[in-house]
């Protein structure tokens, strides 16, 4: 998308924002990989850590190779990018290492992550000012790349529905996602005592509830009980989710792969078993279209209810090319109405919602990122309008606040940690 209509008379403010984003990401620096904000968030998150590339690569294309690079060091033996890697002891954060219990080959979470890293990885390679440089990086993460589609795939979707399944709100990246709340009141409290850190850092009015996070940490300790094992938790976790979110960023980065295998030349019958999978997936994504709604839901697994709650992961429907002619129109026209509804855009879950709370994380906030992923399939989509009026609205945000990782869309406020750094990289990417 172009910025043509940021005018020649605000360049100076587009210079001092851009040079604090450099500063954000520079600052944010541990060593060759970055932390969303120091405090707060003070590991290598995966999603993060993708997005945060796509900055680095305005000003440092070895820094965003590197990047991702040392995020794949932490991929497990069966694929999977962990959602945290912690590479570096720290106190600030809780749940840490010791609660995961999980240390394969880097002390980690386990569970994943939204998978946009093959999606970024493409951006890098076709917009490298060093092609050599960036094409001998490319290749020698692809097959890593490979190995977590396939674990998507193939373990959290072992009965090839065409739908992968998760088993974390965390894993989503939309934590406390409305969408999430009839299916975690499945999920058993955890009986024993901790102290969050995450309310030291920022205002407990725009993080999650502490019921939602006893249901989290009943999760981690579950998967630690059984030893990680996909099979054993395919079969008896609580909480099972066709997340639309992650199952659009998957579909999108699964199309970018298939065409860095050939840029690349590495198709093999892995990438062909990919291309299979995700013909399964365009097949089966109806199941999440709600007709009266003219919505994409994601979906309860162990209820087969779809979560009828409004929220921004729809619309990345677009995002993953899964629409139809007449979806789009009616995704369109959904876009146009929840822009109107609040003074900035786009709110996570729709500000008619009951449960529509806008500085409250998942909740009703704007997050940059996501504006950017369906400004993006909108604009792909024919509907060049309503995408540039998100991506308006998004660089208002940054000139009225600066760079906090997600916005109130009824103030334009800042909430959650300051000088973040996904939000400082799409500035740069997207916006400046």
């Amino acid at each position: 998308m172009t910025n043509s209509n940021w005018t020649a008379s605000t360049s100076p403010q587009q210079q001092n924002l851009r040079a604090l984003a450099e500063k954000t990401l520079i600052n944010n620096d541990l060593g060759g990989y970055t932390v969303p904000t120091h405090g707060l968030y003070p590991f290598q998150w995966n999603w993060d850590s993708a997005i945060t590339a796509l900055g680095w690569m305005q000003f440092d294309e070895q820094r965003a190779w590197q990047e991702l690079e040392i995020l794949f060091s932490g991929q497990w033996p069966d694929g999977m990018v962990p959602h945290i890697l912690f590479h570096k002891d720290s106190d600030s954060y809780f749940p840490g290492p010791v609660v995961w219990g999980a240390d394969k080959p880097i002390k980690s979470t386990s569970i994943s992550q939204p998978p946009v890293v093959g999606s970024v990885m493409k951006i890098m390679l076709e917009q490298a000012k060093d092609p050599h440089f960036a094409r001998e990086k490319a290749t020698t993460l692809f097959n890593k790349l490979v190995d977590y589609h396939l674990w998507w795939y193939q373990q959290r979707d072992p009965e090839e529905t065409g739908l992968v399944v998760t088993y974390h709100p965390w894993e989503s990246g939309m934590d406390n996602s409305p969408a999430w709340d009839d299916a975690l009141q499945a999920v058993p409290c955890v009986t024993w005592s901790y102290e969050r850190r995450d309310t030291k850092h920022v205002d407990s009015a725009q993080r999650p509830h502490k019921s939602e996070y006893d249901r989290f940490l009943y999760l981690v300790d579950f998967f630690k009980q059984h030893q990680f094992d996909s099979k054993r938790i395919f079969a008896q976790c609580p909480y099972k989710m066709n997340d639309i979110g992650i199952i659009a960023i998957l579909h999108r980065a699964s199309k970018d792969l298939l065409i860095m295998s050939e840029m690349l030349q590495m198709q093999d019958e892995r990438t062909e078993y990919i291309a299979k999978r995700m013909e399964v997936t365009q097949q089966a994504i109806s199941a999440l279209w709600c007709e009266k709604d003219h919505y994409f839901y994601s979906r309860n697994v162990l209820t087969n209810q779809l979560v009828a709650v409004k929220t921004s992961a729809g619309l990345l429907s677009l995002y993953a090319g899964f629409a139809s002619a007449t979806q789009k129109t009616s995704l369109n026209k959904t876009s146009i109405e929840w822009l109107q509804a609040s003074q900035f855009s786009l709110a996570s879950t729709h500000p008619s919602a009951s449960c529509y709370e806008p500085q409250r994380y998942w909740r009703g906030p704007i997050w940059l990122h996501i504006n950017w992923m369906i400004a993006l399939g909108l604009e792909e989509s024919g509907y060049q309008d309503t995408a540039k009026s998100i991506q308006n609205d998004s660089r208002e945000l940054i000139k009225l606040a600066g760079f906090y990782e997600y916005f109130n869309p009824e103030t334009g406020a800042g909430c959650g940690g300051k000088d973040f750094s996904w939000t400082a990289a799409i500035a740069m990417h997207w916006l400046l």
